[in-house]
């Protein structure tokens, strides 16, 4: 709690300052706003000493009582606040009251009245005015803030041949507004909450109130809450801090940069987290079938976007076992080779002087950094590098004897096949688990490869996602689900919501007009009408 005497002195004022017994702006709730202008300004001075960013100016209104205005430079929008002041300066009501001042002095929409310099301080360093007059126990605080600082375009990171084109950006604001341009309803939810005790950082929780559990939601806002943590940068801390595992390598919270695609889980029945500052959001709950799914397969008609899933469950696969699969057999069970496959691969490895697992390893980091070199570099040269770097080491190390043409071919296809899987997260994790399976396959085979693979899939089954299990809806199985997880149904078979989601609400699509064009047999040609030919056509 901040001790301090109300009196003017400067002195008094200033060792107030230096007795703070304070560490976070949460701390300072207990402590109301001066009555006396002078003892503000001087405390405000002495608290932002060497804050050259921080602008504390005061004015006279016309009926002579004099004001304050705090803001941060670079946070606020100057044009707005030389407005506001102008139009505080000129007022000339009958008192100088706040209620007065905030009805008809400031032309501000967002606009609220604090008592605390708790509140007052977090406002105002979020990028909003504040207001002090003199003789008042109340301020006010004017959301002024400046725009954005990057304007919104197409994802990087999820790129769409056939969808919207519109990405999050790091202002908090204009992200609700993407979403609320796509949900027009006043059942879309945003709860705000603050994260970060030095850092403050804004977070919204979107969902539907009329179709998400309300104990999903509770649960989302009580995690946040209970984060003790000096700042949220990004929502890579939120989301380590709330999932439920924190030590499994699979992803339980899925990131996006789409709006549609948070709008999309919004009205499945799942929980959007919105974060100031980064223009990922986080979606609960996420399971294990869904990092094979992109937002595009529902835009594109629907056998498309089932053979595209199809693959990319194969690629997912290959992507996981290629390599290790490769040297359990080259190592242990040549006899399930073609003998002249056999003979092809002996005699390429014939001049290796590496056992089989050694050459992986070094194909598969090697692949690994020249990936990663392709991310951190600028992207005119990065995917350059990339794409050459693999062609031009690959080609030398065969050439030099280091490793074999159809390792080469192996890690090619395992790379190629990671590039399938649609969200990064869960595509880290197969690459990652990769070198656990291919060193048990160097030790054991077959066998190996079999027991990596049995606790992968009993981790999996003892996994969840806000209380939802990690491989719904395989396990506990549900067939309806199945149309929206191993396929992808048209939407009139998809009218209800996952059964493993809790929700309100289960019905999403109508069958009206469906069964009414299955009725018709939809429009002959022989039922148009057609004007008569006319004499002599």
């Amino acid at each position: 709690m901040l001790y301090r005497k109300n009196t003017k002195a400067q002195k008094e004022v200033a060792q107030t300052v230096e007795e703070l017994d304070y560490r976070f702006l949460e701390d300072l709730k207990a402590d109301p706003v001066y009555p006396s202008l002078d003892d503000n300004k001087e405390f405000l001075k002495e608290l932002f000493k060497d804050c050259s960013d921080v602008v504390i100016r005061e004015i006279r209104l016309e009926r002579g009582p004099r004001a304050l205005i705090v803001f941060v430079d670079g946070l606020v929008d100057t044009a707005a606040v030389n407005e506001m002041l102008r139009s505080i300066m000129i007022f000339e009501g009958d008192s100088c009251q706040i209620e007065q001042l905030s009805m008809q002095a400031i032309p501000v929409n967002q606009l609220k009245k604090v008592d605390n310099y708790g509140d007052f301080l977090q406002s105002v360093l979020s990028g909003d005015t504040g207001i002090l007059v003199d003789n008042q126990e109340n301020a006010l605080v004017a959301g002024i803030r400046g725009p954005q600082t990057r304007s919104v375009n197409e994802p990087e990171t999820e790129s769409v041949i056939r969808g919207p084109r519109e990405g999050f950006i790091e202002n908090l604001r204009t992200n609700t507004s993407m979403i609320r341009r796509k949900l027009k309803t006043p059942r879309l939810k945003m709860k705000p909450l603050v994260a970060g005790k030095e850092s403050q950082t804004n977070l919204v929780v979107c969902y539907m109130e009329d179709i998400a559990d309300p104990a999903l939601v509770e649960e989302v806002v009580n995690r946040i809450r209970k984060i003790d943590i000096d700042a949220v940068l990004e929502s890579g801390y939120i989301e380590e801090f709330i999932q439920d595992s924190y030590l499994s390598p699979f992803p339980q919270m899925q990131y996006t940069e789409r709006p549609d695609t948070v709008a999309g889980a919004i009205l499945q029945g799942r929980v959007a987290i919105l974060i100031d500052g980064t223009p990922m959001a986080l979606i609960v709950p996420f399971v294990f079938l869904e990092i094979l799914q992109a937002n595009e397969d529902y835009f594109e008609r629907f056998y498309i976007a089932t053979l595209v899933r199809w693959l990319r469950y194969i690629f997912m696969i290959l992507s996981l076992i290629t390599p290790a699969l490769y040297v359990a057999i080259t190592t242990y069970h040549q006899d399930l080779l073609p003998t002249n496959l056999l003979l092809s691969v002996a005699a390429s490895r014939e001049a290796i002087p590496f056992p089989a697992v050694i050459e992986a390893l070094i194909m598969e980091i090697t692949f690994e950094a020249l990936r990663e070199a392709g991310i951190r570099l600028p992207k005119a040269i990065g995917s350059a590098v990339s794409i050459l770097g693999a062609l031009v080491i690959g080609q030398a190390a065969v050439e030099a004897g280091i490793v074999s043409a159809p390792m080469v071919i192996v890690v090619s296809i395992t790379g190629i096949a990671s590039f399938t899987i649609p969200r990064y997260n869960g595509a880290i994790s197969i690459r990652m688990l990769r070198f656990p399976l291919l060193i048990a396959a160097s030790i054991f085979g077959m066998l190996g490869i079999l027991g990596c693979l049995l606790l992968i899939v009993g981790h999996l089954a003892n996994l969840r996602s806000f209380g939802v299990p990690y491989l719904s809806p395989l396990a506990p199985l549900s067939t309806k689900d199945l149309r929206d997880s191993l396929a992808r149904a048209p939407w009139p078979a998809l009218f209800s919501r996952p059964s493993f989601l809790t929700v309100r609400d289960t019905e999403r699509v109508g069958k009206q007009i469906h069964d009414e064009i299955f009725r018709q047999e939809g429009q002959k040609g022989i039922d148009i009408p057609h004007s008569e030919p006319r004499k002599g056509q």
